[in-house]
């Protein structure tokens, strides 16, 4: 059998498989974001013309709630068998002539990666781009090793030529503008090989150039490439990649060694079942009706293309997700972006905020159960970076019903802090108390009555400017209607006393 010595995934105890980027909890980021006009506009800018780009090509195809059924359906299935269609890889890929490696974590994922290049004799590698290396932090970890990882995905080389951090699944520069882009260009190329051009402008075909023209020399003589996965055909051992630039074609086919990195959720039963996601995908992501280059190979084949074939899948919490019934649904998300794009949050906050390298709804719901623990700054805020609105389980492709499960892991967050308090906490004491009086017909209406006699006293020209206790905040900024004297459960009381009273004459 064609593996390494490393044992196959299993659940992980880790609290740090996925790699912060650095930035405070969810609302102290958020806040620092909604002050930057310059980042605002972008977004908008960006989010709307691909939302309008995505409705616009979902709506041509009559069948397109029928896709997305068929879509659901299908990863439920993968889900629910997982276990065996990853064996079935293993057999496919081992029999074209691949080698599988299995990673449980972050850590044993990178140290595959890093031993293989080592292995070549090459300090540099060329990479398509890929959230599970990214996830991983596998550019910092092999940087340690003393080899060079080069993005040439053109967004990915603007966030790495900016010693920027990405914040967008689909498109990581979304937060920067021509005019930023060229400035990088012009000030950082030259540092990581050839110059941008002199004069260079801001216009996009100029920067296309030039990023082509500084990529061109690395595909040229790259002898390793990396790259993650969008599929991989349990039926067969196909690997896919979809993109947009070419780029990717390029690291699939000069190369003497490919290295594919992929989460073990991405695996898919049949070929045949391309015919879905390959509609599904780009429709949603970029608003094309197809990928412009989808790029698929079979283990190695003699004189074309690599001649060394390893695929690393990881684990990395993906099992320990598994085990939640609810919160499982992340692991259908075929990465479109589609729930960032329409996601009123987002849309004013920007990827950075969300502190994982999975932003947006997806990533409030994907990032905490990959890390599996609750009690982070960063994981307790994540379910709470929403409205709720549902947008997000419209757009999604796949159907995750992305607020059940937000509401599900704020359950979690909540149950966890009380574990922690030897006395209740004020909002779990509150939350007790509503429950008692919302029970309670009477209790209800009594308070009803002291609360509406207590608004009155307090009001000043008819409205409530400042609430009392913790409800401070809440009239702070808003002004709140006086109570009416007589509530609705005693107005039906006395009708229909009244009518009682009536019908005995």
């Amino acid at each position: 059998m064609a593996t390494t010595d490393t044992d196959k995934t299993t659940d992980t105890d880790k609290t740090d498989n996925i790699v912060w980027l650095g930035s405070p909890a969810f609302p102290q980021a958020a806040k620092t974001a909604l002050a930057d006009d310059q980042l605002r506009r972008n977004l908008r800018h960006a989010t709307t013309t691909i939302r309008d780009k995505r409705l616009h090509v979902t709506g041509e195809l009559a069948d397109w709630e029928q896709l997305r059924d068929a879509g659901a359906a299908l990863k439920r299935r993968v889900l629910r068998h997982l276990d065996s269609y990853l064996e079935q890889l293993e057999t496919s890929v081992t029999a074209a002539g691949g080698i599988v490696h299995w990673a449980r974590d972050a850590d044993e994922a990178n140290t595959i990666v890093a031993d293989l290049i080592r292995a070549t004799g090459q300090t540099e590698v060329v990479k398509v781009k890929s959230m599970a290396t990214q996830e991983i932090g596998l550019n910092e970890a092999l940087a340690k090793e003393g080899i060079t990882a080069y993005e040439t995905d053109l967004a990915e080389l603007i966030v790495q030529l900016g010693d920027d951090r990405p914040s967008h699944i689909l498109v990581p520069a979304i937060h920067r503008n021509r005019t930023e882009i060229r400035d990088i260009f012009t000030s950082r190329m030259a540092g990581y090989g050839r110059p941008a051009p002199e004069g260079l402008t801001d216009e996009p075909a100029a920067l296309a150039e030039a990023a082509r023209g500084h990529l061109r020399e690395k595909f040229l003589r790259a002898k390793v490439a990396v790259s993650g996965a969008n599929f991989a055909i349990a039926e067969t051992g196909t690997i896919g990649v979809v993109e947009s630039e070419g780029n990717g074609r390029m690291c699939l086919t000069l190369p003497e060694t490919l290295i594919t990195v992929m989460g073990i959720e991405k695996v898919l039963p049949q070929f045949s079942d391309l015919e879905v996601f390959l509609q599904l995908l780009p429709r949603a992501s970029t608003g094309e009706r197809m990928n412009p280059y989808t790029s698929m190979w079979t283990g190695v084949t003699p004189g074309d293309g690599p001649q060394s074939f390893h695929l690393v899948l990881i684990d990395n919490g993906r099992t320990l997700t598994l085990t939640d019934t609810v919160g499982r649904q992340a692991l259908a998300c075929i990465r479109c972006s589609a729930c960032l794009n329409v996601c009123p949050v987002y849309e004013r906050t920007g990827g950075h905020a969300y502190g994982s390298v999975y932003p947006g709804p997806i990533g409030a719901i994907l990032a905490p159960q990959l890390v599996g623990a609750a009690g982070s700054k960063h994981t307790d805020s994540l379910p709470f970076a929403s409205t709720l609105c549902g947008a997000c389980y419209d757009a999604c492709p796949v159907k995750i019903n992305i607020p059940e499960v937000l509401v599900h892991l704020r359950a979690k967050v909540v149950e966890s802090k009380q574990e922690h308090h030897l006395l209740p906490t004020p909002e779990a004491v509150a939350m007790h108390t509503a429950r008692i009086v919302f029970n309670s017909p009477r209790l209800l209406g009594a308070g009803q009555r002291l609360g509406a006699a207590g608004a009155r006293l307090i009001s000043r020209g008819g409205v409530i400017r400042g609430l009392p206790g913790p409800l401070r905040g809440w009239s702070r900024s808003r002004d709140t209607p006086v109570p009416a004297k007589e509530s609705f459960r005693a107005w039906w009381s006395a009708r229909e006393q009244k009518y009682e009273g009536e019908e005995r004459q």
